[in-house]
């Protein structure tokens, strides 16, 4: 089954969990163990990516090996054309919208493209928006970005329906790994309104609890990617994912 089936089918039943993992911080095999923890507690899938993407090349590969082992869908989460591996199942082949840099918004993918199409990678377009957070982020400073302030749900809301109609399939909304604050609620409210059913809303960054992540999800979050707290707290992590999941 494709990535993007496999996604519809299980959102008809629970929101979904995704487990980010970075492969600068740690050993193909730590990623692995990872990835199986995350599987025995109920995540969806495990998208592999970081803010510098120093892991690259044959690193990379082995720690996608690693985690395919646990038996999840593994989808690229790429900072760069450079972040690619045909051992992926897919890739969010993603835009960053509020960036100020061309790099991110169309450059990166131009160049990726190609890797993409001779590693016969799924592709699955995403709107990748950066939220302010209460503190500077490492996503939204390696990606020169102008952070959608919290107070303003309609700037979200206009960005993730640009999105739409521009025929994306996903919609992120992210706060940054280690985030002080996550992704208000009512800017998930009002991004949902504009989305439907139609596009699916993932939800990251500063959720570091089951309390934070059921809000999200009532809000309307279709998914919800923890990374960090998979890292400092494996209660919290098996928390996140029971509330998830009901």
């Amino acid at each position: 089954m494709e990535v993007f089936e496999y996604i519809k089918s299980r959102r008809k039943k629970k929101p979904l969990h995704f487990t980010l993992i970075d492969p600068d911080k740690q050993e193909p095999e730590e990623a692995g163990e990872t990835a199986k923890k995350a599987k025995e507690y109920g995540s969806d899938a495990v998208m592999v990516g970081g803010t510098f993407g120093d892991a690259y090349g044959e690193k990379l590969n082995r720690t996608i090996a690693e985690i395919k082992k646990a038996g999840l869908p593994v989808i690229l989460f790429p900072n760069s054309a450079q972040q690619l591996s045909p051992e992926a199942d897919a890739l969010f082949f993603m835009s960053l919208l509020n960036s100020r840099s061309t790099q991110y918004l169309i450059d990166e993918q131009m160049k990726g493209s190609l890797l993409v199409e001779k590693y016969r990678l799924e592709p699955l377009s995403m709107a990748y928006l950066i939220v302010e957070s209460g503190s500077p982020t490492g996503a939204g400073w390696a990606g020169d970005v102008r952070p959608i302030p919290r107070e303003k749900p309609e700037f979200a809301a206009g960005y993730a329906l640009a999105a739409k109609y521009f025929g994306m399939k996903f919609v992120y909304l992210e706060a940054g790994s280690g985030a002080e604050k996550p992704v208000p609620n009512e800017m998930i409210k009002a991004v949902k309104k504009v989305l439907g059913s139609d596009v699916f809303l993932i939800v990251g960054g500063g959720i570091r609890d089951g309390k934070i992540a059921l809000e999200k999800i009532q809000s309307g979050a279709d998914i919800i990617v923890t990374g960090t707290i998979v890292e400092s707290d494996e209660r919290k992590f098996k928390e996140i994912i029971s509330v998830i999941k009901g």
